[in-house]
């Protein structure tokens, strides 16, 4: 048997299909492009997730012949997205993505209501779900009212795959309709944002059955089935399903476009006054919190790309070697802030500038900023009382020693690199496919192997203590006058 595992990611979907002891045996990816239409909106068209998939498929299915005894499908995919279907099942606009802000507002009136923090757990981000649908109540009525069922991108994909509207915990709990501690929605929250519950999928934990493919795409696919597709989950549980971060003292930190600090709960403790996220596991009795920075690697990105360069050309003179912190500082705040701001507004900054300061002087300037915020997470997420002795480091930025010695070194605690191989949201959507089978989802969601530690410098800990509680203090500062 083969298990195939989908990472429905903001600019691209991975594909991996491994065998039945996880192992991979082929992978690749697909491309698409996200709009903005207007400052602070950021769309996808479902359609093009959908021909992603097909490619992915088709190729896999061509290169492996493995693929013809394809038994379970797990899709992980980013949050919080409003795909809006009529009641013939078609796409009525554009999905409305994780990092569009334009329902500040929106969601700024259902955070103020009474009982919505306590039933859901977290703070109503604008890139939470239900403050999209009041904006298009408010704003496209004529869209609002033919709504009749609210799918997250990944829910959209298993709904191409069985034909049946379907989420999984992970996923709903970050739209502001789940009492994520019941692990149900919620008519309140769902009466607060002006929707009801027959317009919600239906629940199933990640690593349970939703559904099997479709006979049409068993015939498309060359398949003779069943194929059984699990709940699935959101990108960072299903990333900590593909790393084995299932129980206490677990976690990862993630530098992607955004920035995640990560930690396995055993049981549900909120903590919204802390802009921690608190979200249902992908697997049943587990809970996860995490810190989220909007801006990690999508910073570095943005000064290479107005220093003409590529984010490894910019920490390629950098070396390996962690230096002391910098004179110029940077606030990461390009799109706004999550954790510990809960500010759609601020927005980024450099100071300590001087006609002395090099590229060089920025670029740390930058990857300090990143792990400040991290930082940021890290002690919210402490006041929750989460263990964290040690971290799994993953996502692009991983790759630069340099930040990893400067992040471990600024939060104080070793990260663990995984040796190679497969890991992350493809490995654990597979797995959860897996379990979708039956499979025991303790013997399927092990830890990889660790091929690196990178400690803490602690000849610099304290200075960059100091330059984190300077960081810290800059905070109100910039806010002040933006």
């Amino acid at each position: 048997m083969t298990f195939l595992g989908i990472d429905l990611g903001t600019s691209g979907l991975r594909a991996l299909l491994v065998d039945d002891a996880g192992q991979p045996i082929g992978a690749t990816e697909r491309h698409y492009k996200v709009s903005h239409p207007h400052p602070g909106w950021s769309e996808q068209d479902p359609a093009d997730w959908i021909a992603a998939l097909e490619g992915a498929v088709a190729e896999l299915a061509q290169n492996h012949p493995a693929f013809r005894d394809l038994a379970g499908i797990g899709v992980a995919g980013h949050m919080h997205g409003a795909t809006l279907l009529d009641a013939q099942g078609a796409v009525l606009r554009p999905c409305i993505l994780w990092n569009d802000t334009r329902s500040a507002e929106e969601a700024r009136r259902l955070d103020g209501m009474p009982g919505v923090r306590a039933a859901s757990g977290n703070i109503v981000f604008p890139g939470f779900t239900a403050p999209k649908l009041d904006w298009v109540r408010d704003h496209e009525p004529e869209v609002f009212t033919q709504v009749e069922t609210v799918l997250l991108p990944a829910a959209y994909l298993n709904f191409f795959l069985t034909g049946t509207p379907v989420t999984d915990m992970s996923d709903a709990a970050g739209t502001a309709w789940l009492d994520t501690g019941a692990r149900d929605w919620s008519d309140d929250l769902l009466a607060a944002g002006h929707m009801r519950r027959d317009q919600m999928p239906a629940l199933v934990e990640g690593s349970d059955r939703a559904g099997v493919l479709r006979p049409e795409l068993l015939e498309a696919w060359g398949l003779t089935g069943p194929v059984t597709v699990a709940g699935g989950a959101g990108d960072n549980a299903a990333a900590a399903c593909g790393i084995g971060a299932l129980n206490e003292g677990q976690g990862f930190v993630s530098l992607g476009t955004s920035g995640v600090l990560l930690a396995a709960r055993d049981g549900y403790r909120p903590a919204p006054e802390t802009a921690v996220h608190t979200f249902c596991h992908a697997v049943p009795g587990r809970w996860y919190q995490m810190g989220v920075m909007l801006s990690a690697t999508d910073s570095l990105n943005w000064l290479a790309g107005i220093a003409g360069t590529t984010p490894a050309g910019l920490t390629a003179d950098l070396g390996d070697a962690l230096a002391a912190p910098g004179t110029v500082r940077f606030l990461p705040y390009l799109s706004g802030e999550r954790t510990p701001h809960n500010d759609a507004d601020i927005r980024g900054a450099f100071t300590g500038l001087s006609a002395a300061t090099t590229r060089d002087d920025m670029t740390r300037a930058v990857l300090e900023g990143v792990a400040y915020g991290l930082r940021d997470s890290f002690e919210a997420l402490k006041a929750t009382g989460a263990q964290m002795d040690g971290l799994m480091a993953i996502g692009g930025g991983a790759a630069s020693r340099y930040w990893l010695r400067l992040i471990a070194t600024v939060l104080g605690v070793p990260l663990a690199l995984p040796s190679g191989g497969e890991f992350g949201a493809a490995l654990g959507a597979a797995r959860l496919g897996m379990a979708a089978t039956g499979r025991d989802v303790q013997e399927i969601m092990t830890a990889p192997d660790v091929g690196e530690v990178i400690d803490p410098v602690d000849d610099l800990r304290e200075v960059y203590e100091s330059a984190y509680q300077a960081f810290r203090a800059a905070y109100p500062a910039i806010r002040s006058i933006q």
